[in-house]
């Protein structure tokens, strides 16, 4: 079923990226790593849906989502600078594949990184980052969400990859020769998430390192059919 909920909270968390908390409706559950499809609930934008993931815990009084924006894409990212506290969205059930399958190695490309703040917050909480390897590829440094909290989370491993020469961070693409000295041991899970080209760089490097299907756990985005199941009043 959909959802009508108010924006209680913007703010910004890098030049385009925005935290956004919405009230949370009664009864909704999810869990860490699922997302949902969103309309903004004014006119000429209702039809228009986008999946966004939930970076608060289940158990949490509110929702909260961390969105990228791309306004060259005039598209629903572009609107969401322009909102304010008391705007409405209109939000479906939650959905997804990705979900905590254990400690391993989390490689994220920009906004695919938001499916794993909850699960890596969650493990935060519990004292339970041990085992776990972030690996984060980005356009420039300034690109970077959350950089700090990740660098300060205790027994947590980062690798900031970025397509532009660096003084201090390895320049991508992640492909099997840079993955390799960045992870080093491929027995254990690997997560993945990101745009469609660098996804399929990423499994090609894994295969590489004989990494198969069953240890990469990856998005899988329902038919239309289920997700407009999802999203009906």
């Amino acid at each position: 079923m959909a959802y009508t909920i108010p924006l209680l909270e913007i703010a910004p968390v890098t030049h385009d990226t925005n935290r956004l908390v919405f009230e949370k409706p009664m009864g909704f559950e999810f869990v860490p790593g699922q997302a949902v499809e969103m309309t903004l609930d004014r006119d000429g934008w209702r039809d228009e849906r986008r999946p966004f993931t939930m970076t608060s815990q289940p158990e949490d009084a509110h929702l909260e989502f961390v969105i990228k924006s791309y306004p060259d894409h005039d598209g629903v990212t572009a609107r969401i600078p322009e909102m304010r506290p008391g705007d409405r969205v209109r939000i479906g059930a939650p959905w997804g594949a990705i979900h905590d399958a254990g400690p391993g190695v989390f490689v994220a490309g920009g906004a695919g990184l938001t499916p794993f703040i909850s699960i890596l917050r969650r493990r935060a909480r519990d004292g339970a980052l041990g085992g776990c390897h972030l690996v984060f590829s980005n356009k420039a440094e300034q690109d970077i969400i959350l950089r700090q909290e990740w660098e300060r989370a205790p027994d947590l491993r980062t690798s900031f990859v970025l397509d532009a020469p660096h003084e201090t961070f390895p320049q991508g693409p992640l492909d099997a020769e840079l993955l390799g000295r960045l992870v080093g041991d491929f027995s254990g899970l690997f997560y993945l998430c990101g745009p469609p080209p660098m996804e399929k760089a990423v499994r090609d490097a894994l295969a590489a390192h004989g990494v198969g299907d069953d240890g990469i756990v990856s998005e899988e985005m329902p038919p239309k059919e289920e997700r407009d199941a999802l999203f009906e009043s």
